[in-house]
């Protein structure tokens, strides 16, 4: 049987070591310097292992941003899309990216982890490069020749959980090929590659860790082959990527999933909805089908809280009206007025209209009806994207059908003619608390199939 010949990086036993000692990095520091300090046992054929987010602090990659962690968080959404060069899948509150150097990973590798409270960290705008100069450095200071990994946690395709993995690199042979080999059975290998980079990322985490303070570990007892190549070399080509090629496929997913997430929420936190966020929902409801290839939904926000509480009150006192009128009890009006205390309480109040401009007309009152009746419908699937795309954006929201009771006094309100038909309101606002999940489960009487 043939022998396997062994990968030239291959070891009988190899040492995973942290380096402890190091001090709390800030741009301008000696990064070199300090690791020469911490590690005097540093031997030739080493491979020291790096945390890019200490590189990052030195090289100056640091970005004040608010301190307040709502308007910290706004700023961090902000560079991720400032160092990307496209979205390549956006999940909820999830986006991953390819970054300037050319990474698909998770925020464009904008981290706000081990860092101050006012602070957000970018990757070191070139790692090879830095990877680099710190194996001279150390060359320089200490006369050994090590290689040199600046490593970044990702997420995998296809694979729960985080690891690092190599993001710059220098000395050593990043992947091996074994193509044209063969394995203890015989079998020629025709694709096989490891990343040898990436694997000694991962295994010198395992002593760095996430927690510790330990930003940097020793790899000791491989066989090194440098052959000139870099971390960028790991980077599969687009046209060889199959995780992009899954784009639409998460884009679904993420839509099923904000569907069923689609609740209705009647409690919400004080926490301001972020404008953007309300208007970029809004949008997506207008997407909605209409008939004739016309836009017949308006969403009337009303931000002014002496609007919404005058139009609230006016209401409120019509329909009382009506259930007095009706017989109802003190006590039965009482409960159903209550129904829409959500409006007076929530954060925003959207209220969605109906303009059937487009709407064609005929001599037959029944064909006119149904022309009204598919209007209508198109409103209703415009409110629904809207709960949709609120819930996808983790925002709470709940749709009373108050305004459909009062519509001439709501037009009287806005200063809205009659063309304008109230299709209820949404109440939006971050959830006090959330429902339990639920799933889409069997149609059940819901599907008849003939």
């Amino acid at each position: 049987m043939p022998e396997m010949k062994l990968p030239d990086h291959a070891s009988s036993k190899i040492e995973i070591l942290p380096v402890e000692g190091l001090p709390e990095f800030r741009p301008g520091d000696d990064l070199t310097g300090a690791i020469v300090k911490a590690v005097p046992w540093l031997r030739s054929g080493d491979v020291l292992v790096v945390t890019s987010k200490i590189v990052s602090k030195a090289e100056g990659m640091l970005i004040r941003v608010p301190t307040d962690p709502e308007e910290r968080d706004a700023a961090r959404r902000e560079l991720v899309e400032d160092e990307s060069v496209r979205v390549i899948a956006r999940i909820n509150r999830t986006v991953i990216t390819e970054n300037k150097l050319g990474i698909v990973q998770a925020a464009s590798g904008v981290d706000a982890s081990n860092v101050a409270a006012g602070e957000v960290a970018l990757l070191p705008t070139d790692p090879d490069a830095s990877a680099l100069a710190l194996r001279n450095g150390l060359r320089e200071r200490t006369g050994v020749e090590v290689a040199v990994v600046i490593t970044d946690t990702m997420g995998r395709a296809w694979r729960v959980g985080q690891t690092d993995a190599a993001i710059g690199s220098s000395g050593l042979r990043v992947l091996h090929a074994y193509a044209g080999e063969v394995d203890s059975q015989g079998n020629e290998l025709a694709v096989t590659e490891v990343a040898i980079a990436d694997e000694l990322a991962a295994a010198a985490d395992l002593v760095k860790g996430k927690l510790g303070g330990t930003p940097v570990a020793v790899v000791r007892g491989l066989r090194l082959t440098d052959d000139g190549s870099t971390a960028r070399e790991l980077i599969r080509p687009i046209e060889e990527d199959l995780f992009r090629l899954g784009t639409n496929e998460a884009i679904a997913q993420g839509r099923r999933e904000a569907v069923l997430a689609r609740r209705s929420i009647r409690s919400f936190t004080g926490e301001p909805v972020d404008p953007e966020v309300l208007r970029r929902a809004v949008s997506t409801a207008l997407t909605a089908p209409a008939p004739h290839h016309t836009k017949p939904v308006r969403f009337v926000w009303l931000r002014e809280e002496g609007l919404r509480r005058k139009l609230l009150d006016a209401m409120k006192a019509s329909w009382q009206a009506d259930l007095e009128a009706d017989d109802f009890t003190a006590e039965q009006v009482a409960k159903r007025l209550s129904r829409g205390d959500i409006l007076y309480d929530a954060p925003e109040v959207v209220v969605p209209f109906l303009v059937a401009e487009g709407a064609h007309t005929y001599r037959d009152d029944r064909r006119n009806a149904c022309e009204h009746t598919m209007f209508t419908v198109a409103g209703g699937a415009a409110v629904q994207g809207l709960l949709v795309a609120l819930a996808a954006e983790d925002l709470g929201s709940c749709w009373i059908g108050s305004t459909i009771f009062a519509p001439a006094i709501v037009r009287e309100v806005l200063g809205l003619d009659a063309r304008w038909e109230p299709l209820g309101a949404v109440a939006i606002g971050h959830p006090a608390a959330l429902p339990p999940a639920r799933g889409a489960g069997d149609p059940g009487e819901g599907l008849l199939e003939l």
